[in-house]
């Protein structure tokens, strides 16, 4: 199978271990305490009134999502360290600083990485979104343009982009 840029998923082997980790439990003893759960309601009687078995089947609802999630991204991650030398072109794995409408004093500085990477001590966008596919292959120095839910164009200048040190 041939994957593009855009259903490409970087992670570390350490983010990809922990979403594996995950996947497992929620496939093997979540979904067989969430069966006997859903049993134990049914056993209960009218199930139309029956506010056990319905939280029960909304909470295996969201665990199959769940697991559907994670399969799908576990299936197109990249697994490997974050970029370590760079020619100045924006990546996944990078921290990236840019200049909105090319004002220097209006700056934003994030990780270009998946949510299950997200760090609590810096911002992170998905290269999906509309400003991590905006900026993706720019250099620094060049200007990018990507699309505001209101569906105006924003201009942002790509002021740094370093890999990732964690």
């Amino acid at each position: 199978m041939t994957q593009t840029s855009e259903n490409v998923t970087w992670l570390t082997q350490e983010a990809y271990n922990k979403l594996k980790d995950e996947l497992e439990h929620l496939t093997g003893p979540a979904r067989t305490e969430i069966a006997a759960k859903i049993a134990a309601a049914r056993e209960e009687g009218d199930l139309r009134e029956n506010g056990g078995y319905h939280a029960a089947k909304e909470e295996q609802g969201k665990q199959e999502l769940r697991v559907r999630q994670l399969t799908q991204l576990l299936e197109n991650a990249q697994v490997g360290e974050a970029p370590t030398s760079t020619d100045g072109a924006v990546a996944p794995g990078m921290v990236v600083t840019i200049a909105f409408d090319g004002d220097e004093d209006d700056t934003l500085e994030f990780l270009l990485a998946s949510r299950e990477y997200a760090s609590a001590d810096i911002e992170t966008y998905s290269p999906q979104s509309p400003l991590g596919a905006g900026v993706i292959g720019h250099k620094v120095g060049e200007d990018a343009e990507y699309e505001l839910p209101n569906g105006k164009k924003a201009s942002v200048r790509i002021i740094k982009a370093e890999p990732y040190s964690g």
